[in-house]
């Protein structure tokens, strides 16, 4: 396995800042013998719990999966304005926006396709079942708690989209005395934002309520391209500002019923208007809603049970000015009942159940429009010595292809105290979405889902306060589906190759917080043709992120690093979208007990770049945020 050298892939296109990045991590990384193990003895511990990774609480270090976690203090520390802006750079993540601010946005985790990421909220599956893609765009970075990054298969605990991975979003919890928060703040291209909110706990039970908005006029989002007409964006000439504004509100509740059950539910609704440059749509209003609820009992000493269920609307209404233009709505309604049985000291069996239901609602008159699913799940976690093991196997009913059985297997050994070597083997599929399905005169409902296997190495060393974690893998996926011209429909013709690694890093160095990150990606097409061994578009081979942050008291700075080599916006890799770099300076006061003030300059030297053709990106903005926070 071979992979390009950082620095040269990316300095062609921006050689300001390029050096800078792979330059920072690399010396960081080099340091795990002096600075790092001189800030070893310092205090906090690194590790977290997480529970994406198995569907049961295990903490980082035990995770046999790559993990990474954006935890609160990160989130409000980092001041990003958007989901996407808090999770560019990070290590596997490419993202592809078609404007700024409310504007479409696409993931790519380890180059798979962008509908192969699962996206959970508060554990509900959530994303349209007739694009198959998530609304990151509209999803309120001002009310998540924290975010659990999972890359690699995940179909044998979870079934479908989970190929390059899983992400969960985490609403707030909040604990302790009733406390009420609030912040209010401006920035560049007229953004106005703010929220307010209340919440608590004790050990009975715990509440919490947010509410908030964000409005910008936004920027030109797209730039056409004159020739031919249409080009690009589907619009010759709209030089106009594209403007978006979002209203989003949050509750969450729990009561421990006893001291074996505990009952929780959540609730969060976003509405927003979007405006694009576009020939046949040019604004939307949007609605996305997930509710849900859990209920867990501790059985015995050696047996939970937990049952949950939720739902999750993807809406959206497009106008050409004023006149309607289509209305899209989708449903998916799942539920889940798990039990966690522990056999022995680190010996962990979990059985479950899942069931899962699609419906469309839409002025456009699909051939059908709903679909079931239901799906037999168990893992096995084992603990010997310093060896660890995960079994997982599912099976998956669907109304419309069948069954599919998946699975994984993985495995750590502990070694020289700080070490740890891991290796992993998963299969995964993709469903496909009701557009590829059942849209009228385009659908196929013969399709069969998309299907992978991943093969996962990895390496990690960590000290008290310092983590260093490299990760490489390959990545086959067949039958992707892609208009087939031999019967003018859809078809599982396509396959592709992914191979790739990932550096991360978190460490203290002179008293300053480093959390880097490096990504190097071959995305190759397979398809036997013309396009045969080019690069999938819109994933950049190289990626970087460096995030440097310390306290002076009650003054603290920061600034964030981003870097990210050429891509392709097509199939043949005829049009290239060069490489940038990107450098945000950030600072934060607390003048007084519970008031801080923040203030954050992004894109510092004003880079002009693109993540898709023909789509602008904001150059350099500013923001300020004022925040009454007593408890966080």
């Amino acid at each position: 396995m071979s992979f390009r050298v950082l620095p040269a892939g990316l300095s062609a296109g921006f050689p300001r800042l390029s050096r800078l990045l792979p330059l920072g991590l690399a010396i960081a990384a080099a340091l795990p013998g002096t600075a790092l193990a001189a800030n070893a003895d310092a205090g906090d511990e690194l590790d977290e719990v997480v529970v994406t990774a198995t569907r049961t609480a295990v903490t980082t270090d035990a995770a046999l999966a790559p993990v990474e976690v954006i935890d609160r203090d990160e989130i409000l520390r980092a001041q990003a304005t958007s989901l996407a802006d808090l999770l560019r750079g990070r290590a596997g993540i490419n993202l592809s926006n078609q404007g700024g601010d409310g504007k479409l946005t696409t993931m790519f985790v380890r180059g798979s396709e962008s509908d192969h990421v699962l996206v959970l909220i508060d554990g509900v599956r959530v994303g349209s079942a007739t694009s198959g893609l998530v609304s990151f765009q509209d999803l309120p970075v001002a009310l998540i708690d924290r975010i659990e990054i999972v890359r690699g298969p995940r179909s044998s605990l979870y079934g479908s989209e989970a190929i390059g991975g899983v992400i969960q979003i985490f609403t707030r919890r909040d604990r302790g005395e009733a406390t009420f928060r609030f912040n209010a703040g401006a920035g560049s291209h007229g953004r106005r934002e703010g929220g307010i909110g209340i919440g608590g706990g004790s050990e009975r039970g715990w509440f919490g309520l947010d509410a908030g908005f964000k409005q910008t006029n936004g920027i030109n989002a797209c730039r056409g391209a004159g020739f031919p007409i249409f080009a690009g964006c589907f619009v010759d000439d709209q030089p106009d500002r594209d403007g978006y504004r979002q209203h989003a509100f949050s509750l969450r509740g729990g009561v421990n019923l006893g001291e074996s059950v505990t009952l929780q539910g959540h609730a969060l609704r976003v509405s927003g208007e979007n405006e694009y440059d576009g020939s046949f749509v040019d604004n939307s209003d949007i609605v996305q809603q997930v509710v849900g609820a859990q209920l867990k009992w501790q059985a015995g000493e050696r047996v939970a049970v937990q049952l949950a269920a939720g739902s999750n609307k993807d809406e959206s209404e497009n106008f050409l000015g004023s006149t309607p233009s289509g209305a899209f709505a989708t449903r998916r309604d799942s539920a889940s009942v798990q039990s966690d049985i522990t056999l022995a000291e680190r010996q962990v069996l979990t059985v479950g159940l899942d069931w899962l239901r699609d419906r469309v609602d839409s002025d456009t008159v699909y051939d059908d429009t709903r679909r079931g699913n239901r799906a037999l799940f168990a893992q096995y976690q084992g603990g010997f010595g310093a060896q660890d093991v995960q079994l997982a196997l599912r099976r998956d009913d669907n109304d419309q292809f069948g069954g599919k059985t998946t699975g994984s297997v993985a495995w750590g050994l502990g070694f020289a105290e700080h070490w740890r070597i891991t290796a992993s083997y998963g299969t995964a599929f993709k469903a496909p979405t009701f557009n590829e399905l059942y849209f009228p005169f385009f659908g196929n409902p013969a399709l069969r889902p998309e299907s992978s296997k991943t093969v996962d190495l990895g390496l990690a060393w960590r000290g008290e306060r310092s983590r260093i974690a490299f990760n490489a893998f390959e990545t086959r996926v067949d039958d992707l589906i892609a208009y087939d011209g031999s019967i003018f429909l859809p078809n599982n013709i396509e396959k592709t190759r992914l191979r790739g690694a990932e550096l991360q890093l978190e460490t203290v160095v002179f008293g300053w917080s480093v959390n880097g990150a490096a990504s190097w990606l071959d995305p190759e097409n397979r398809v036997r043709g013309a396009n045969e061994g080019n690069d999938l578009p819109r994933r950049a081979r190289e990626t970087a992120r460096i995030d440097v942050d310390r306290a002076f008291g009650d003054f603290s700075l920061g600034l964030t690093g981003v870097a990210e080599g050429k891509r392709y916006d097509n199939l043949a890799n005829t049009r290239r979208i060069d490489g940038f770099a990107t450098l945000d300076l950030r600072a934060e006061y607390r003048f007084a007990r519970h008031w801080t003030v923040q203030a954050r300059v992004a894109n510092l030297f004003d880079e002009r770049y693109e993540t898709t053709s023909f789509y602008n990106q904001p150059g350099r903005t500013w923001s300020l945020m004022l925040r009454f926070q007593p408890a966080d």
